[in-house]
């Protein structure tokens, strides 16, 4: 679309906050504050935030409700959940779905919670054929081992290819690592180190079992961890050791997991990360330094930060606008909903917006585009997610509720 500018705005910017000014974008980047532009909106009483990074999903595994240990129990690592899982009635009501509905439920649950890029632990041959017809940006560019142990889903070429291709390519290498507490997941880092596959490439999702020496060599190596609690403790009752991760410096991102285990959406496991700090350490986990968690953190884990996660000139456009409901941007952002979310943009095209306010920028939109109503409110967004949840609903016999999906069809 042509350039535009949200005007009478406050951005979040790393150099803080820029207040009653405009944000201008050309093309599919930002190209800086306070200038002239051919289509002005205002942006009214909100917060305009980089757009959100999701470090750690898995886009086809998204259905409800969770699925977890009997009561009274806690899994020794993922491989007894798996099988849970999968004998369970939920599993055989999701196998009704397609895969291709899958990943769009998948997408929606980003969309609406104000999240643009995506990590989908899968191997490229089962997200590559989504990737594209997607309304958000699922990473591309990536290598992968499914987890460094004898419960590895042989993913990729094996972890010393893969992570060859990572450094080659300056991808993230990305696995599941101490996702449990039997003595070989607690080796993870060991087996890494011994593969000469400890480096600053890695991205290493969850790491609950972690010790202290484990920890030095992370940050020793400047890998990236992802925290997904909402899955840790639903599984084991335990996460990572977060609060040492953060003071010893390890680039540290949030990631949801799937909906099976982890939380309704990005939002969401913000506020329980807060709330599972507060309970853990009896203090608050920093509103900054979860959103930067959210946006620089995950953009640093995937090697995109010069693309990506900040509002600077240059960068791509990816925009979250959230009503503002206290004075603090970050305090705000840690408490927000989906019903907060104004306005999402993705590389300059818009993907939701209020139609009260924004409507202009979904003029002339090639994409398709429905209207619904969240919260009360009606809105613009890209796709047909009202005819996604009929179809899926249709599918199954009944009217299921995702909880990610904010509004009734």
């Amino acid at each position: 679309m042509e350039a535009f500018a949200l005007t009478g705005a406050t951005i979040v910017t790393p150099k803080g906050l820029k207040k009653a000014t405009s944000l201008v974008v050309e093309g599919t980047k930002f190209a800086g504050f306070a200038r002239p532009s051919a289509v002005n909106v205002a942006v009214g009483d909100a917060f305009v935030y980089p757009a959100l990074i999701n470090a750690h999903d898995h886009l086809r595994g998204n259905y409800l409700p969770r699925v977890g240990p009997p009561e009274g129990r806690y899994y020794a690592n993922w491989g007894p959940w798996d099988a849970d899982l999968k004998s369970s009635a939920v599993y055989k009501e999701r196998a009704n779905l397609t895969v291709e509905q899958m990943y769009w439920l998948g997408a929606y649950k980003c969309l609406f919670s104000g999240v643009v890029t995506v990590n989908d632990h899968f191997p490229h041959q089962f997200n590559e054929p989504f990737i594209d017809v997607l309304p958000v940006r699922v990473i591309r560019e990536y290598a992968l081992a499914h987890e460094c142990s004898s419960y590895d889903l042989k993913w990729g070429d094996g972890l010393e290819i893969e992570h060859a291709r990572a450094v080659e390519h300056d991808w993230p290498f990305i696995t599941h690592l101490e996702e449990g507490f039997d003595l070989e997941s607690m080796d993870g880092v060991g087996i890494l180190e011994r593969a000469a596959c400890l480096t600053e490439h890695d991205l290493l999702i969850h790491c609950i079992g972690f010790s202290e020496e484990d920890i030095r060599k992370v940050k020793k190596a400047q890998a990236s961890v992802a925290w997904c609690p909402a899955s840790n403790f639903l599984m084991f009752n335990v996460t990572c050791k977060i609060r040492k991760l953060l003071r010893a410096g390890i680039n540290v991102a949030l990631g949801t997991d799937s909906t099976h285990t982890g939380s309704q959406n990005l939002l969401a496991e913000m506020r329980y990360a807060r709330n599972a700090y507060r309970e853990l350490y009896g203090e608050d986990l920093p509103a900054k330094t979860l959103f930067e968690m959210v946006t620089i953190n995950a953009a640093r884990a995937f090697r995109i930060a010069r693309e990506t996660g900040s509002i600077e000139s240059g960068k791509l456009a990816d925009i979250a606008v959230f009503r503002a409901k206290t004075d603090d941007p970050f305090e705000n952002l840690a408490n927000s909903t989906m019903e907060d979310l104004e306005l999402l943009v993705h590389r300059g095209a818009p993907l939701l917006g209020l139609e009260s306010r924004y409507a202009s920028l979904f003029a002339g939109e090639s994409r398709p585009v429905t209207r619904i109503m969240i919260g009360g409110r009606d809105y613009f967004v890209v796709g047909d997610p009202v005819g996604l949840y009929k179809n899926v609903r249709k599918a199954i016999g009944f009217e299921k509720k995702l909880d990610y999906l904010p509004f009734e069809p």
